[in-house]
């Protein structure tokens, strides 16, 4: 086959959207190196996270040529179905939530992953423009693609709720995580970590943008019931939110507690989870949870919040509490922390159940999608 990606998101992005579909892309080449991948980005971007892709044989970048080089978000929302036509595309798969307009009507057929409706569920995180914007493209993808990728079944309930989408239109197909945060770090490079970031013995880890729906500030006020000698650290893209955050552990006396990090290279993040002793994912909502896959991945133990996808990521052996009780948080964290033997069952049945999250289950799931379209027609 031969399999057209959108690849905004995989070009300019360095995290999320980014993550998520230079994975989707580098494990197929891998695991099916016999397919072509074409990946249609509207513009160059000098990106180190792309080496790997651009090394492959089977995969091949395509950006607009003539008008269309200064018209670029144009030729991405309209005029690329015709590159599809030309390169002669078997299956147009949007990675980030949206389509080309006219896709359906070229006589390609087209696959969308949608990550979440979060901005449907609490419309009140984001602006009233920014909501519009999204309901557009997503229910236009949605209504128009041959198929719907869901991240978690929890997403796959909010698309048949919100748009209206026959449940069998509907494939849920799980992400794993890179393969980096399943090797050991040499105890060296930790060594390097430790003193670079001034690590404590103990920390409890939190991963994720420092925004409100990640709920940092739940995590932090449980910090108040744990004790002294054990830390917090959490990286992550800043937003405003973390002001507020600051403010708290400043007026608190948690400034020599609590670390947060914002420009983290990649490459150190495995680190960071292989020395943490408990991993914690308070958010309100999740599409799905990628630093969940993480932390198991690395044989932490996980605290999680209930009301989404979390429990789909986590799996039975980790705990959950509801996002807004810090102090059922702070007595789940100290279980852990108390019980050496509770957490080295929830690591060790962690790693097992996060094995269903493999590269080539995820690649199987996929392309099952992809020959199901082209089978259904032929």
């Amino acid at each position: 086959m031969r399999i057209g990606y959108d690849a905004k998101r995989a070009v300019q992005n360095n995290t999320g959207l980014g993550n998520y579909s230079r994975h989707i892309i580098e494990t197929l080449s891998v695991c099916y190196p016999e397919h072509s991948l074409l990946l249609f980005s509207p513009k160059k971007k000098e990106n180190p996270r792309l080496d790997t892709l651009k090394s492959r044989k089977n995969v091949r970048f395509i950006f607009p040529s003539g008008i269309w080089r200064f018209l670029s978000s144009f030729w991405r929302i309209s005029a690329l179905k015709s590159d599809l036509k030309k390169h002669s595309i078997d299956i147009f798969h949007g990675l980030s939530n949206e389509l080309p307009l006219g896709t359906n009507k070229a006589g390609i057929k087209s696959v969308v992953t949608i990550h979440d409706l979060i901005f449907l569920r609490y419309p009140r995180l984001y602006k009233p423009v920014d909501r519009l914007i999204y309901r557009l493209k997503f229910s236009y993808a949605c209504r128009y693609a041959d198929k719907i990728i869901a991240v978690s079944e929890c997403t796959k309930k909010d698309i048949i709720s919100f748009f209206n989408i026959p449940a069998d239109k509907i494939e849920v197909v799980y992400q794993g995580c890179h393969p980096n945060f399943l090797k050991p770090v040499p105890q060296e490079k930790k060594n390097k970590i430790i003193r670079k970031y001034h690590l404590a013995d103990q920390f409890v880890l939190c991963v994720g943008s420092i925004e409100p729906r990640k709920n940092l500030m739940l995590a932090v006020r449980s910090l108040s019931e744990i004790k002294s000698d054990v830390c917090m650290v959490a990286i992550g893209k800043r937003t405003s939110y973390q002001n507020s955050v600051e403010e708290f552990v400043r007026k608190n006396g948690l400034s020599e507690r609590v670390f947060i990090y914002n420009q983290i290279p990649f490459e150190e993040l495995p680190a960071f989870y292989q020395l943490a002793t408990v991993f914690v994912l308070p958010s309100v909502y999740e599409g799905f949870g990628i630093p969940v896959i993480e932390a198991l991945s690395s044989g932490l133990p996980v605290i999680a919040a209930t009301g989404s996808c979390l429990e789909e990521a986590g799996g039975e052996h980790s705990l959950y509490v509801d996002p807004y009780d810090h102090q059922s948080l702070a007595n789940q964290i100290n279980r852990v922390l108390n019980d050496p033997e509770l957490a080295f069952t929830m690591a060790e049945k962690g790693k097992q159940y996060v094995c269903r999250f493999s590269d080539q289950q995820t690649a199987q799931k996929l392309l099952q999608v992809y020959d199901q379209l082209i089978r259904r027609d032929s």
